[in-house]
């Protein structure tokens, strides 16, 4: 059977490795997790980091348009009890 990590052990490990504190083989010791694992984790963190600012980006413009929609609505609202009140 296959030993499973958590996300957090993963993202810890891949911390220790962008550090550089300590080899890669001094981490792979350490940790018992195979040298080529721990390539893989640093790989699959670098190449998701993008992501975790494009969604930020994307949370902010979601919020911006959801902003824009309840003026509208709130705008039209004023236009129409403006008219019910003349």
């Amino acid at each position: 059977m296959r030993k499973q990590y958590s996300a957090t052990f993963k993202a810890e490990m891949v911390r220790e490795i962008l550090k550089e504190e300590k080899t890669l083989g001094q981490l792979a010791s350490e940790s018992g997790v195979h040298p080529t694992q721990l390539k893989e984790w640093k790989k699959i963190a670098l190449t998701g980091l993008p992501e975790l600012f494009n969604h930020k980006g994307q949370a902010v413009d979601k919020l911006a348009q959801q902003h824009e929609q309840q003026l509208e609505a709130l705008y039209a609202e004023i236009g129409r009890l403006t008219t019910q009140v003349n």
